[in-house]
């Protein structure tokens, strides 16, 4: 009984988990548009601030419930994902988009090395398998080309941070904290980017559309996404939730041509297809108590 409803569980944090990439995936061709008038940083710093507004005002108390080391613990994972999000920005200036994706969906791969070193987890050949298929499903999706040198150098140090975060978050998470963390960690993401563009002065949108499209990002995407992840993570092992959401750039296809009024190319349909597979395939690894991909840092 208690293997099958760990089962359920798993699987619902799963879903949940994808819903949510769907979400991110949702929000591409509506942050292309938006970032012609909007600076990135200032986008971001005020779409995190008004995430983080919204989960106070829904659950006011939930911080305070949170314990000194998860504040702690919450606050480091808001530097890793804020930190994350500056050096992708700045690496967009000197990287093409295509690459950029590619180069920060590496965290595929990165998330089980950080996991087998940090966690110590057991990371099956499977598994591997399955992050090979994503790595090059996002290729196939995403690359016209690739160079390396400062934009690109700043991107990968983006994603083995966002690893890191997805790493920390599997080891940190509760589903009893899951909102006072999401708190933590959203304001700290605001607090990073608006901290760094404030010396230019902070710029906010000035038609309702774009006001319209911000407070979508910043409710949906943003504050329940947040905590959906946080929630998702106490129930699945950090590598296979890289592998769902490397879906993420899926979605974005899918939007981008269902809303966005792009072509479907052949491209994105094998590159979807094979960023799909490998989240499958990473669905039978069995599970096995021994390779305690859940295990919590004790510190």
């Amino acid at each position: 009984m208690a293997a099958a409803t760990t089962r359920r569980t798993t699987l619902l944090a799963t879903a949940a988990l994808l819903a949510i990439t769907a979400g991110w995936g949702s929000t591409f061709f509506l942050i292309k548009d938006l970032l012609d008038r909007v600076p990135t940083l200032d986008f971001l710093g005020v779409r995190f601030a008004i995430a983080a507004l919204a989960l106070v005002l829904m659950a006011p108390r939930a911080f305070g419930r949170l314990s000194r080391r998860a504040r702690r613990h919450a606050t480091v994972l808001g530097l890793l994902y804020g930190f994350g999000q500056i050096l992708q920005t700045a690496g967009l200036a000197h990287t093409p988009a295509s690459v950029s994706g590619f180069i920060t969906g590496l965290y595929v791969v990165a998330t089980p090395l950080f996991a087998a070193v940090l966690l110590r987890t057991r990371i099956t050949g499977l598994t591997w398998a399955a992050v090979l298929l994503a790595v090059v499903g996002l290729g196939v999706l995403t690359l016209d080309g690739l160079s390396v040198g400062y934009g690109e150098a700043l991107t990968f140090v983006a994603a083995m941070l966002y690893a890191l975060h997805i790493v920390g978050l599997g080891a940190w998470s509760t589903p009893s904290d899951a909102m006072g963390l999401a708190i933590v960690q959203l304001a700290v993401i605001a607090a990073v980017c608006l901290v760094t563009t404030a010396p230019d002065g902070i710029v906010l949108p000035e038609r309702s559309s774009d006001w319209v499209a911000l407070l979508y990002m910043a409710l949906l995407p943003g504050a329940l996404g947040i905590v959906g992840q946080t929630w998702a993570q106490a129930h699945l092992p950090p590598t296979r939730t890289a592998i769902v959401m490397s879906m993420e750039p899926v979605f974005a296809a899918f939007f981008a041509v269902l809303l966005g009024g792009e072509s479907l190319t052949s491209r994105m349909f094998l590159g979807g297809a094979l960023v799909l597979a490998a989240m499958l395939v990473v669905e039978l690894v069995p599970r096995r108590k021994v390779e305690a991909e859940v295990t919590h840092l004790a510190g």
